[in-house]
């Protein structure tokens, strides 16, 4: 059922945004006179179709994973002689230019609108507050506290834990030392300065940036109670039970859930004694820790979940919330640094700044969108803003087959006063599909890393 969900939201995702990016096309096409064919969703073999009074085919196709506006174009074939002025390739190239833009624009607007409905109704978040400083690490050699709230990166204010680490990765792309303002517990405010020395490049894969400058958020303490015994696993062997308290292991107390994995994790295949209270009573429960490989080294696993963490302090939270205008300029806002950034992204992945690690395929994709659609209507629109926001700036980038990459043939065309040959087209469409097989096979690749790991 959780696998039905998340390919169910990843269809209902992929369907609304090719749905704008199209119509945006067709909007502006049918604006300046151009007559549209076909409005398709998908690709491939149509599973539904009608004809529209305006003479439009509306379909919906069996390939799910883009979808296509088909112009009146005399390239593709005769057409009716009473029917030329309204074919795409008699129009002048401004107004093809225009239809061309028109479908990541859409994809932008939709976002501004999506991040405006956000920021009307109310974005809760948490503060960007420090836990956890490694010691010897890069954030405590900047002087970064444990307590210490992240007021700014850069020129940038982080409210919320998502600005913070954005902004972090903004600084981190500049190849040179963040400064960052915080205010400790007693509102105290100060510069720290981030020197990072050594591989940028691993700060940026998915997961790593705050471990590898040495912090991370504060949380609130998870207990050293077992939520669930998985299946199969040494604590069920041994006998332990949702509910059961751990006090203590081979004798060394355990404060929390994270001392427990501390002290678990280094010794696979290890016999260790488990001081566990259990309904008024503290029982001795010896646990042979299975040795599990983790990249290159072994760890060790019992097989428990932990049960719900302590409530987060109210002091902790914020909601970020604007009346309606007020809201319109911060999501255009948003929307906008959202397109920098990943504009940003896309080029250090490029030049090898940023591990292509990064980069998502449909599969990862899908698993964000059935997470995101569980918690609710406002974060499957957020979800749905920011991978409206990547189909905006992929698809303006200058590949032949994507929308940017028609858009530098137009211009070719203007500058040269007639259009590129025949040839030189099918040779750029080529490169281009070669461009996306390899974009596309490194995101397959990191889903399947993903999903494997």
């Amino acid at each position: 059922m959780t696998i039905l969900s998340y390919v169910l939201a990843f269809l209902v995702a992929i369907g609304v945004l090719v749905a704008v990016h199209e119509y945006g096309h067709f909007w502006m096409a049918r604006r300046l006179g151009i007559r549209v064919l076909r409005f398709s969703i998908g690709f491939g073999k149509p599973l539904w179709s009608r004809r529209g009074a305006d003479g439009t085919e509306y379909a919906v196709a069996a390939i799910p994973l883009g979808g296509y506006v088909k112009l009146l174009d005399e390239r593709e074939g005769p057409i009716d002689p009473g029917l030329v002025t309204e074919a795409y390739n008699r129009k002048p190239v401004w107004a093809r230019i225009l239809v061309l833009l028109a479908g990541p624009l859409a994809n932008f607007l939709f976002a501004v609108a999506a991040y405006w409905v956000l920021f009307v109704v109310g974005v809760p978040a948490l503060k960007p507050v420090v836990g956890d400083v490694a010691a010897e690490s890069t954030a405590a050699r900047a002087g970064l506290r444990p307590g210490d709230e992240i007021l700014g990166v850069g020129s940038k204010d982080t409210r919320t834990r998502e600005e913070a680490v954005l902004a972090l990765l903004d600084g981190l792309m500049n190849d040179q030392a963040v400064e960052m303002r915080v205010a400790d517990g007693r509102g105290d405010s100060r510069q720290v300065r981030l020197e990072v020395a050594g591989d940028l490049r691993a700060l940026t894969e998915p997961g790593a940036l705050l471990p590898g400058l040495g912090f991370d958020f504060w949380y609130p303490a998870v207990p050293a109670r077992v939520g669930k015994v998985l299946p199969g696993s040494p604590a069920e062997r041994a006998g332990l039970r949702e509910g059961d308290e751990i006090l203590a292991v081979d004798g060394e107390p355990v404060a929390d859930f994270a001392a427990l994995v501390a002290i678990v994790q280094p010794k696979p295949g290890v016999r260790l004694d488990f001081a566990v209270e259990r309904d008024g009573g503290t029982l001795s429960v010896p646990v042979e820790v299975e040795s599990q490989r983790e990249g290159e080294r072994l760890v060790g696993r019992i097989g428990v979940q932990p049960a719900a963490p302590g409530a987060l302090p109210e002091g902790m939270r914020t909601l970020e919330r604007h009346g309606p205008l007020g809201a319109l300029v911060h999501a255009t806002d948003k929307t906008w640094s959202m397109s920098v950034l990943t504009v940003r992204m896309l080029w250090n992945v490029v030049t090898g700044d940023v591990s292509v690690k990064n980069l998502s395929g449909p599969i990862n994709i899908a698993e964000y969108a059935g997470f995101s659609a569980r918690q609710g209507i406002l974060a499957f629109l957020s979800f749905l803003a920011i991978v409206s926001v990547s189909l905006f700036v992929l698809n303006l980038l200058p590949i032949p087959i994507l929308d940017g990459g028609q858009i530098v043939y137009q211009l070719a065309e203007l500058a040269k006063g007639s259009p590129l040959s025949d040839r030189a087209q099918a040779v750029g469409q080529q490169i281009g599909l070669l461009l996306l097989l390899v974009l596309m096979s490194f995101a397959f690749y990191n889903d399947l890393s993903r999903l494997f790991s």
